[in-house]
């Protein structure tokens, strides 16, 4: 009989390794997570290989494929090179499978996932796209992260996290027991001492001559200027805006209805409409027919985050910057400060929820119909 049974298994805390049959190890980590560890000797030397985690692998499957490397090791047979047991795939096929299991809870799935993509193929493929992740080690990752760590600070961030990802996936797929983009990653890496750069954004007494000069731009497709517009009078984010259909526009309420699977709080969002707001409806209205996407594209589809840039980009700021010229007017105006954040869409702590249920809609559609006037 083994060591281990399954209510054991379920209600061990302390970390450690506990030990049951055919050299089947439990290892329990200081954070509380679960894996199954094979544990024997091949050809003299001694192998530890991964299992999987408690979460996806039972008790007696993590017993039966031990007793499989068991039979392996003793006939000289190397578990970890037996590739129809497990196969080790390479980071950049490992990737893959993340971004496959990732994509149904990004928000933006075209534009996260081509992040992922293009940051990973540009900085770390080079250098660890072939090698199996099994085989990937601490140095290794400092060696991609360490030449873009100062120069390119933000994206340095975002590559540490996606390789910390895709290592944590590893070790939940059985592929390794140790995590490479874990403390001693921290630990290699130099403190960022350069403060976080935030999108380039407007003073709010500069931005009604801002969006007026839109209108001098050659040969910009007027949807697309009607979109930042109705950024600039709503205060969302661009990606809510861009994707907005004509379903969740009523106008007769005067509200613009942002689903939960569109806002980033995850939670629908009511977004009382401004007479600025709603004339840039309006002018949207001639190009879509008032169906289907509110602000189309030429070829009749959304709006890419790229059409949108490239009308602020000349006069230096971005179109999230309109958020923060937005809130810098809310505070110097004496807005406040809980009616501000909920025309942000921020959200707010569980306690603040727990006792501010009110959308303060009325109160946002005073404040939205104030800022409307002030940028126009």
């Amino acid at each position: 009989m083994g060591k281990l049974t399954v209510s054991s298994v379920r209600s061990l805390s302390k970390p450690g390794k506990y030990y049951d049959l055919h050299g089947l190890i439990l290892r329990v980590t200081p954070g509380g997570s679960k894996q199954w560890i094979w544990r024997g000797t091949v050809r003299g030397r001694r192998r530890d290989i991964g299992l999987g985690a408690v979460a996806y692998t039972t008790l007696a499957e993590a017993r039966d494929i031990a007793y499989q490397y068991r039979k392996l090791a003793r006939a000289g047979i190397d578990p970890k090179a037996k590739q129809s047991v497990n196969p080790i795939p390479t980071f950049a096929k490992a990737v893959e499978q993340v971004i496959e299991a990732y994509r149904p809870g990004w928000k933006d799935t075209g534009r996260s996932e081509e992040s992922w993509r293009s940051s990973l193929r540009r900085y770390v493929y080079p250098a660890l796209g072939s090698i199996p992740v099994d085989q990937i080690t601490t140095a290794d990752l400092v060696r991609v992260l360490l030449p873009v760590w100062h120069t390119k600070p933000e994206t340095a961030r975002k590559l540490k996290t996606r390789l910390g990802v895709v290592m944590r996936w590893s070790i939940a797929a059985g592929h390794r027991t140790d995590d490479p983009a874990g403390p001693a990653l921290a630990a290699a890496l130099p403190r960022h001492t350069a403060p976080v750069k935030h999108l380039a954004s407007l003073p709010h007494p500069e931005v009604a001559a801002a969006l007026d000069k839109l209108n001098a731009l050659p040969g910009a497709w007027p949807p697309t200027v009607a979109c930042l517009r109705f950024l600039a009078a709503t205060a969302a984010r661009s990606g809510e805006a861009r994707f907005a259909t004509w379903d969740e526009i009523d106008l007769e309420a005067r509200t613009w209805t942002v689903p939960t699977e569109r806002s980033k709080t995850s939670r629908e969002h009511v977004v009382p409409l401004s007479s600025a707001a709603l004339e840039a409806l309006e002018v949207a209205r001639l190009y879509s027919g008032g169906s289907g996407p509110v602000f189309a594209s030429p070829a009749g589809k959304t709006l890419s985050n790229g059409a949108m840039s490239k009308l602020t980009r000349p006069y230096g700021y971005t179109p999230h910057g309109l958020r923060a010229s937005f809130r810098s007017w809310a505070a110097e105006n004496g807005v406040p400060r809980e009616v501000a954040e909920a025309a942000l869409a921020h959200s707010a702590g569980s306690l603040a929820r727990a006792y501010q249920r009110s959308d303060l809609l009325a109160a946002r559609r005073e404040v939205m119909e104030a800022w409307g006037r002030y940028i126009t």
